[in-house]
């Protein structure tokens, strides 16, 4: 399944820092050692240069994916009519099967963290969300079967 293009305005900002900070800071240092391991004369069995040319092909290919990524991904800001629905971007309080409360928001792909209890707009989870208001009952399928949520509060930050 592809990923989907959105993205919230932290999200952003959280990938932009790292791009930042992979380029202007993590590379020139990494750089630098590599420079003065090759200083050391033998590079075969120098183990902080071919470390360090490792660390660098790694870095270079994350600095591409998120050069490429930032410019495809669209920031999603809360409008005033999604109010009372669960759209991108919301939290949502659950009601589980055992009556316990469940808390999560619906963000993009490259920004879900289950434990902040963030979870991807592309999940089963937030698909089956999507659209829905309070007092809605959800049906989850999930590998030990299916699960019934309650949606008991909605709201934007």
């Amino acid at each position: 399944m592809r990923k989907s293009n959105y993205i919230t305005r932290e999200g952003w900002e959280r990938l932009d820092q790292e791009l930042k900070y992979l380029w202007k800071d993590e590379r020139p240092r990494v750089t630098r050692s590599v420079s003065e391991a090759a200083a050391l004369g033998d590079r075969s069995e120098n183990a902080e240069y071919i470390y360090g040319k490792k660390r660098l092909r790694e870095i270079d290919r994350r600095v591409r994916f998120l050069m490429k990524r930032l410019d495809d991904l669209q920031i999603v800001y809360h409008e005033k009519q999604q109010e009372g629905k669960v759209f991108f971007g919301a939290w949502v309080t659950l009601l589980n099967e055992e009556d316990k409360e469940v808390t999560y928001r619906l963000v993009g792909p490259d920004e879900w963290d289950v434990k902040k209890g963030e979870i991807s707009i592309d999940s089963p989870m937030a698909r089956a969300l999507l659209g829905k208001a309070v007092d809605d009952e959800i049906v989850v399928k999930t590998p030990e079967g299916e699960r019934y949520l309650e949606i008991i509060k909605i709201w934007y930050k």
